[in-house]
């Protein structure tokens, strides 16, 4: 990305943490579960972390004291708009497909079609309900404004005439009539809810299947900018599919409950016969989040808990898996992490989630945008890391075992 002013001014504050602490790249990215590479890009202004948490997190490992922490998420938030405006694309005017004629003829151009003939009066004696329907060619370009004025009217008065005789048309257009009672709408929800469906194992490792060979593939991404880069290339979930749901009440005392997580698969196919591109390889950390595990070969996928591990301090700590059911408020809400699976199909799938709140129950349906998620197997497929040497994707020497 360019540089600018706000993400330097960021860079430099996080450059100064990490010199104070005086450990490796590679140690603090182990306690922030980041590659060494990443947390080194974010030092030198090569990119901004896509949430503020792990900057937090590097403070609070580096001793950094209230007033800092606030400067340092002041920055990050000025480093963050430079980075959405970087990162947005620029529009392109739309052109238009066919050009509005200018004042006159062009030179060279071929001259106007000569004025039409009036229209040969109609018989008074034939009836109105056979009179021939009006031609739908689409007049030439160029031709006189009689005779679109003429074409106007005779469609006025087929429509008309339809009307009158009993056979109203519909455009396609027109809604359909509601359903519901007059005055009625839809209750709005009582919680609000987000994803992210671009998410990283560790914020560094995932793979991605593109139908493209190494040459034709940019570099990866950092994971804040792994949206685009998926878009770009036509990207699909190679192997496992992460979702983060985030949920959160309306109402800082009246509490939703949310009951159960269910899968439901919309289709199946053979996996993908595309190249597999790891993202960065060798990637790992030393927290392991709690999720829903998801086996999408299985006939009925469902959503099982699974409790998370930390390892970054002396000992290991289990982190409790979330058990249904769960409540929500507007000063409590919660994270859902979703780690979908598959081996043996192209597979596209969305979730449904239980709720009551205040006498109501109902089923919110959780999708990418409208669309379903999309994972793909990755088994026996060419699979590619990236050399940062050498500037180019090699192939990976453990690619037969990609699942």
């Amino acid at each position: 990305m360019p540089k600018d002013a706000a993400v330097e001014e960021f860079a430099g504050l996080v450059c100064a943490l990490k010199a104070r602490d005086g450990r490796s790249y590679e140690a603090l990215g182990r306690r922030l579960s980041v590659s060494a590479s990443t947390l080194h890009r974010y030092c030198s202004g090569a990119t901004v972390p896509e949430e503020f948490a792990v900057v937090d997190r590097l403070a609070l490992l580096c001793g950094a004291d209230e007033e800092e922490r606030r400067a340092l998420e002041a920055a990050w938030t000025e480093a963050d708009r430079a980075r959405r405006r970087a990162a947005s694309p620029t529009p392109v005017p739309a052109l238009s497909a066919t050009p509005e004629p200018g004042p006159g003829p062009a030179p060279d151009a071929p001259a106007p079609d000569p004025p039409a003939a009036d229209p040969p009066a109609a018989d008074p004696s034939a009836p109105e309900a056979t009179a021939p329907e009006a031609p739908r060619a689409r007049p030439r370009r160029g031709a006189p404004a009689p005779l679109l004025v003429a074409a106007a009217v005779a469609l006025v008065v087929l429509a008309l005439a339809a009307i009158l005789l009993g056979h109203p048309t519909r455009t396609a257009s027109a809604p359909a009539p509601a359903s519901t009672a007059p005055g009625r709408t839809a209750a709005p929800l009582p919680f609000t809810w987000s994803i992210g469906s671009q998410l990283w194992e560790g914020g560094c490792g995932h793979t991605y299947l593109v139908d493209r060979a190494p040459r034709a593939v940019a570099p990866p991404p950092v994971a804040a900018d792994s949206g685009a880069w998926a878009g770009t290339h036509g990207a699909v979930h190679g192997g496992e599919a992460l979702v983060r749901i985030t949920l959160q009440g309306r109402s800082p005392s009246d509490a939703v409950v949310l009951h159960a997580l269910h899968v439901r698969v919309v289709d199946r196919a053979a996996p993908l016969p595309w190249n597999a591109y790891r993202m960065d390889n060798g990637c790992g950390g030393a927290v392991t989040p709690r999720h829903f595990a998801v086996d999408l070969d299985r006939p009925r996928p469902l959503a099982r808990p699974v409790d998370g591990l930390d390892a970054s301090g002396a000992e290991v700590r289990k982190i409790p898996a979330v058990s249904f059911p769960y409540k929500v408020t507007s000063s409590d809400p919660e994270e859902l992490l979703i780690s979908a699976r598959t081996a043996g199909c192209d597979c596209r799938w969305y979730l449904e989630l239980e709720w009551s709140a205040g006498g109501r129950t109902g089923t919110v349906r959780i999708t990418d945008g409208g669309k379903p998620f999309r994972t793909s197997g990755t088994k026996g497929r060419p699979a590619y890391v990236h050399d940062s040497a050498e500037g180019r994707w090699i192939t990976d020497s453990d690619s037969g075992q990609a699942g």
